[in-house]
């Protein structure tokens, strides 16, 4: 078995929870504040890959990424950058595709917050900002594992919108997902099943692992 769709799907993986972590928790936050109709409105974009068929998105993304449309052209004319068949376009529909998996958990645990706990921050003298990073955030720790995981493990077997954006260029977009096809699709299955069982180890490794740090950050204050 050929290790390198492994790797490039951990990295992919990786790439795409760091860029959500990052981007997703300030977007939650503003999100669980109070709503207005221009909230619904990107909340219910960013909601659509969850509905949304992988390959309908993956078709859409790879239109609007192809050097022949307006973005792509800019891109590849003023930054020599090509987002189809390349790495780069993978990180990017990704993190597009993966935004809810982030986003939803972490709104919805902000949103169920005791409006006390920043009050009596603000009585301190603390920012918004100071009592988001120090005291709003670490009372949903378990609630950003669940999204990190779920956006690692989402990204890991993500097929449709790789396919579509990507393709299957070995070294360079072919990642676990494609290759367990491209197997089947060759009659390889003793490969297939070889790519398959990394892919569910490595899924239930991580999904243990989150459970007894969620366990242990619902222990720990009471213990």
């Amino acid at each position: 078995m050929e290790w390198t769709p492994i790797w490039l799907s951990l990295k992919l993986a990786a790439c795409t929870t760091i860029i959500l972590f990052v981007i997703g928790i300030p977007l939650a936050y503003w999100l669980s504040r109070r709503s207005s109709m221009v909230k619904v409105v990107i909340e219910a974009v960013l909601t659509m890959p969850l509905v949304l068929p992988p390959s309908v998105l993956g078709f859409y993304l790879l239109l609007t990424f192809s050097p022949n449309s307006v973005l792509g052209n800019w891109l590849h004319t003023y930054f020599n950058i090509s987002l189809v068949f390349s790495f780069e376009g993978l990180v990017v529909a990704s993190v597009i595709y993966s935004l809810p998996f982030m986003v939803s958990p972490v709104k919805s645990a902000l949103v169920h917050l005791p409006a006390s706990l920043a009050e009596a921050s603000y009585t301190m003298g603390k920012s918004r900002l100071e009592t988001f990073y120090r005291i709003q955030l670490p009372s949903i720790k378990a609630s950003l594992w669940t999204a990190t995981v779920l956006t690692f493990a989402h990204t890991l077997g993500e097929f449709g919108v790789v396919l579509m954006i990507g393709g299957k260029l070995e070294g360079v977009t072919k990642v676990a997902s494609i290759a367990v096809y491209d197997a089947v699709d060759n009659n390889q299955y003793k490969e297939a099943n070889q790519y398959s069982m990394v892919l569910f180890a490595i899924t239930f490794i991580i999904v243990i692992l989150v459970f007894v740090l969620n366990r242990n950050s619902v222990r720990g204050p009471l213990e």
